[in-house]
């Protein structure tokens, strides 16, 4: 009986699993990038603030109605924008773990 250095794995299933792995790393590799095409958007205040990112958490766009712009209220035009953020960036984050749990190091 032959016993390699590979814990005993015959060539043909170490070049199994080796293959296997390849084929897991090029699905991962696909699902980031799909991931990362994804644009995700979030509208608050009934519609006053709007974002838009994508799957790099790169902001593609902000649009603030004129109507909100309060210089007497700051703060509110501030949390709007703060929501809005937040809410896009959970979504890209929930959209990672359902679609690659198994890649670690994710945000």
């Amino acid at each position: 009986m032959a016993y390699n250095n590979f814990g005993g794995f015959g060539g043909g299933n170490m070049q199994a699993l080796m293959r296997q792995a390849q084929k897991m790393q090029e699905e991962m590799a696909r699902k980031k990038q799909e991931l990362e095409e994804t644009e995700f958007s979030s509208s608050v205040g009934g519609g006053m603030v709007e974002v838009k990112m994508n799957g790099r958490r790169e902001m593609l766009a902000i649009n603030i109605k004129p109507e909100v712009v309060d210089p007497d209220d700051v703060e509110m035009l501030e949390d709007l924008v703060i929501s809005a953020v937040n809410d896009v960036l959970g979504q890209i984050s929930r959209k990672e773990q359902d679609a690659m749990p198994q890649m670690p190091g994710l945000m």
